[in-house]
């Protein structure tokens, strides 16, 4: 996947600017796809120019003018291409398992304290997500949301994020036990 398919099905809620867009990645796009505001901002350049995104400029009083966004039928387009593409499977690709690898040869003091960060992180996300999942089923129930809802698709990517985030904050857990323990048996047997 592209920056751009993840910029233009974040737009398919109305328009944005290049502000907006970034807080709403904060906000739902981020359990499936990190960029950074500068990479956006180039993304809505390029999709604009290629004709996929529509932009208007907005005179502000007080504060700088600003541009507004939206997808086009043509960007419409591209994300139905798109959809019809076949998946690629995803793979991990994080330093910290790197860490966990070599951890019984380098010692493990750096690396439990950042297993323990990582999951305090996933901690935090998962009821930052959470409480994102209430506010978007509009206090509704959630089978009924998931049957009758307008708009599911950031629902569904976000129950992926807090699944994610959870086994995330699991996986952590259990590998700090685990090293913990090792280092206790060879304190006891040395």
């Amino acid at each position: 996947m592209a920056l751009r398919h993840a910029v233009l099905a974040a737009l398919l809620d109305g328009e944005y600017s290049g502000y907006q867009l970034a807080k709403a990645f904060d906000i739902g796009v981020a359990n499936f796809w990190h960029a950074l505001p500068q990479q956006l901002y180039a993304e809505l350049a390029k999709l604009e120019k290629d004709g996929l995104v529509s932009g208007r400029q907005v005179l502000q009083e007080g504060r700088p003018n600003k541009r507004l966004f939206q997808v086009t039928e043509a960007g419409r387009a591209e994300l139905e291409a798109f959809a019809e593409t076949v998946a690629k499977p995803s793979f991990i690709r994080d330093d910290l398992m790197v860490k966990v690898q070599a951890a019984d040869r380098i010692g493990t003091a750096a690396v439990l304290a950042q297993l323990d960060e990582r999951a305090e992180m996933a901690a935090s996300k998962i009821d930052f997500l959470t409480e994102l999942l209430h506010t978007l089923r509009g206090g509704a129930d959630e089978d009924e949301y998931l049957r009758h809802g307008e708009r599911i698709g950031p629902y569904l990517t976000c129950l992926r994020g807090v699944a994610f985030e959870r086994e995330t904050r699991d996986w952590c857990l259990r590998i700090a036990a685990v090293l913990r323990a090792r280092e206790e048996s060879r304190a006891e047997h040395s």
